[in-house]
């Protein structure tokens, strides 16, 4: 018969191409970002990037969008090749930022990593030194600071910061790991604890099971030599009876036999009818203050002779597993047992004091099996185990079992006990958040984070620019309009001489305005030199004149005789 897949099968095909969707929308989200992004910003970068072609800087701007995507393939091929960038482009560091983030978080080896980071800083330093100083833009100075304002703030700092985000991941990996396998060897210890507990249980069955069955095979027996003479019709019936009975036992040790080894002795005397008894817990105190431990007794209620065996066995068990380890563990420690009887259940209470020394070994003493094991035996009865020290430094032991249990049922009443660290590392903790909404702190913290790296990314930059020194203007570029600080900066100085010169010579001045006669040291035509004359109203240049004003005649030399 051919196999046909089951309906709920996970439709492979389907996740895989919406999967390949979304990388695509990423992919173009991606790019049309850094289009945006570059379109907006790129040509107002300043640097020697301002004196390239329109063409290259188109060019350079439209690259460097495309490799954003293009990281998650390469990612330190891309981050050397934006830091390149960068140094031409200072814009293009926000993009870095983004790329020297995720490529440096990815890297495993910490020497790699180290070698990455610092390559990648120091390659914007190199790229604006030499096309500053290549360009003439301005001196190796000035790219000096813009390429480690881009290299630190824009490749560094997210580096750092990628780079301590993957430790933290790679630690929390590890940790969950270590926990996983911690979950599983717990789960290992609590199965066997389990399956030594099933055993026991399985060899107290052949014991009470066992017990009956060799009374009815006994009597079975009798009765059919009884019958040979009284009744001789009836005899085969009683061999039947007496053989069932016989299959019966063989049978029983057969199944039994696989659960555990079934001929050792599975209590400190073979388990009988009297187990759990109010004598037999008696035996157990009185063994217990025979080894030296002080033991006392309080019974409250009837007698457990009238309740069914599992249950007297689990309250034995759970008395005889208590004072073991308190002669282990608790040695000369005061212990008091407790058996509460009422008509719904049966609390066995067995709580010890502080031992009078420490044990030699303070730490893994047992390997919790024991207590295991009772939890299996009075959890399959629908009660519930208590174990945990006293703030005496004592330990307390304490059972609930209910006094007449229901009947087991072979849909699994009685379900194993599944500790919650184990549904927390399964994932089933409740209150978890969908998968969107656990990624929005992230990409919160990744909004902020990149807004303080372009803040500080323009702070740098503008300081960098801010420190560059004016280009001289020239007399010929000033106009209406300019400050007078503007027109200083053409080194046009007020001259005592050239105001003198044009005193009774210059046009009308304008009313309420404060005129500049700078010096001119051009030669004289025709006996008269041209001088200019700036006037400001306020500090705002307002009239630009320039005159012909007549050159005074030098001194004569004489020569006179003696």
């Amino acid at each position: 018969m051919p196999f046909t897949p089951p309906p709920t099968a996970p439709p492979y095909d389907a996740d895989r191409s919406r999967r390949r969707k979304r990388r695509r929308l990423l992919f173009l989200l991606e790019v049309a970002a850094g289009f945006g992004y570059l379109g907006l910003l790129g040509p107002y970068s300043f640097g020697y990037f301002e004196l390239l072609p329109a063409e290259k800087k188109i060019a350079l701007c439209a690259v460097a969008a495309l490799l954003l995507p293009v990281r998650r393939r390469f990612p330190v091929t891309i981050l050397l090749v934006l830091a390149a960038f960068a140094g031409a482009l200072p814009v293009v560091g926000m993009l870095t930022a983004l790329v020297a983030y995720d490529a440096i978080r990815r890297i495993d080896d910490p020497r790699r990593r180290t070698v990455v980071l610092l390559t990648a800083t120091v390659i914007p330093l190199l790229t604006a030194i030499v096309g500053t100083v290549g360009t003439g833009y301005e001196s190796w100075r000035f790219g000096f600071a813009q390429g480690a304002v881009v290299g630190g703030v824009g490749i560094l700092v997210p580096g750092l910061v990628g780079s301590s985000r993957g430790q933290q991941e790679r630690l929390l990996v590890a940790l969950r790991e270590r926990a996983a396998a911690a979950e599983e060897a717990r789960r290992l210890v609590d199965s066997a604890s389990r399956v030594e507990e099933r055993s026991r249980i399985a060899a107290e069955m052949h014991d009470l099971v066992g017990h009956r069955l060799s009374l009815i095979s006994l009597r079975s027996g009798g009765l059919e030599m009884a019958l040979a003479s009284k009744a001789p019709e009836l005899q085969e019936e009683a061999a039947q009876v007496r053989a069932a009975t016989r299959d019966a036992m063989n049978e029983l040790r057969g199944v039994l036999g696989v659960l555990g080894p079934l001929g050792r002795d599975t209590g400190t005397q073979a388990l009988t009818d009297a187990t759990g008894t109010r004598s037999d817990i008696a035996a157990l105190a009185e063994e217990s203050r025979a080894a030296g431990i002080r033991v006392s007794v309080r019974w409250q209620g009837a007698d457990l002779d009238g309740l069914e065996p599992r249950v007297r066995r689990a309250v034995h068990r759970v008395v005889r597993e208590s004072l073991t380890n308190v002669h282990r563990y608790a040695a000369g420690a005061s212990v008091e047992l407790t058996v509460e009887h009422t008509a719904d259940r049966v609390r066995v209470t067995v709580r010890n004091g502080a031992p009078p020394k420490l044990p030699e070994v303070t730490t893994g003493l047992g390997t919790g099996r024991g207590l295991t094991g009772l939890r299996e035996r009075v959890g399959l009865l629908g009660g519930e185990l208590r174990a945990e020290p006293t703030g005496v430094g004592g330990f307390l032991v304490q059972a609930t079992v209910p006094a007449h249990p229901a009947a087991p049922s072979a849909s699994g009443a009685g379900q194993p006990y599944v500790p919650p660290a184990l549904l927390a590392a399964e994932g089933r903790q409740p209150g978890a958040l969908p998968g969107v909404l656990r990624h929005l702190p992230g990409l919160a913290t990744g909004v902020l984070g990149l807004v303080g790296v372009g803040t500080m990314l323009a702070l740098g930059l503008e300081l960098v620019q801010s420190s560059r020194e004016p280009e001289p203007i020239s007399e010929q570029s000033i106009h209406v309009g300019m400050t007078r600080h503007d027109v200083e900066s053409a080194f046009l100085y007020d001259s005592v001489l050239a105001r003198a010169a044009a005193r009774g010579h210059e046009p009308p001045r304008p009313p309420g305005a404060e005129c500049l006669f700078p010096y001119t040291s051009d030669d004289p035509e025709n006996g008269r030199i041209e001088l200019s004359r700036y006037c400001f109203r306020g500090d705002v240049l307002t009239d630009i004149d320039k005159f012909w004003v007549p050159v005074a005649p030098g001194p004569t030399d004489t020569t006179e005789g003696p």
